[in-house]
């Protein structure tokens, strides 16, 4: 499928019409937990302000602690994918969404394997040069949009079609990625603030290209099997 870079965005930017307050309060919820509630457990659990500020050694107790706490966000940072992503398809997302994904027992483990199995992926093939380890990474990038439609796909299954679906497509979105780099930079200078906006734009444009572009896939593939049967 060829589709613009440009064309993406302006998908994206009208996606958001009208649920800009609901993707700001999201990305804002999300630097409230994954951040702020970080250094505020790091703090109790150092004894307090002064000590947490004065410790020169990391405890290693209070280091398992932080692995633990920020692989049980793994489940949440996923949701909000996948809140994008029904934001791009119209169907309404609530805030309340993203945190549903821990009510199936088995949904947050599978989440929390995938991402560390595609992790463990990346880094070897990042041993060997680190060009490699960034092709991996892009051709893995839709594992996750892909486990939201097919969950019924083990991880591997799940590896191996992001894989195969971006075959031809991960430079395109890999200079979609690079297209923001301006914005990103303009967002230092706003002492952060700016990223509020401009991460909601981000993730739309990545749920966007998915939809557009790797999940069409399946629709084009369902047409021509018509057709086929149809001519046969």
């Amino acid at each position: 499928m060829n589709i613009r870079i440009t064309e993406i965005k302006r998908e994206s930017l009208h996606s958001l019409k009208g649920n800009w307050g609901l993707a700001v309060l999201l990305t804002f919820i999300m630097f409230i937990l994954n951040y702020f509630l970080f250094f505020m457990v790091n703090i109790i659990l150092t004894g307090g302000l002064n000590a947490w500020s004065n410790q020169e050694e990391i405890n290693l107790g209070v280091g398992i602690i932080n692995i633990i706490f920020h692989i049980l966000l793994i489940p949440l940072s996923i949701g909000v994918f996948w809140f994008y992503l029904s934001l791009v398809r119209k169907n309404n997302p609530q805030i309340s969404n993203v945190f549903s994904v821990y009510q199936n027992g088995k949904t947050p483990i599978k989440l929390i394997a995938a991402t560390i199995l595609q992790g463990i992926f990346v880094f070897l093939w990042a041993l060997l040069l680190f060009i490699p380890g960034i092709i991996k990474g892009l051709a893995y990038s839709q594992t996750f949009y892909i486990l939201r439609d097919h969950p019924e796909y083990t991880i591997l299954e799940a590896i191996s079609e992001s894989r195969r679906k971006m075959h031809g497509y991960k430079w395109k979105y890999f200079l979609l990625q690079l297209s923001f780099i301006g914005w990103e930079i303009l967002c230092l200078f706003t002492l952060g603030i700016g990223f509020l906006w401009l991460v909601p734009y981000v993730s739309t444009a990545k749920a966007t290209f998915y939809n557009r572009v790797i999940y069409n896939q399946d629709a084009d593939t369902s047409d021509n099997a018509i057709i086929n049967e149809k001519l046969g």
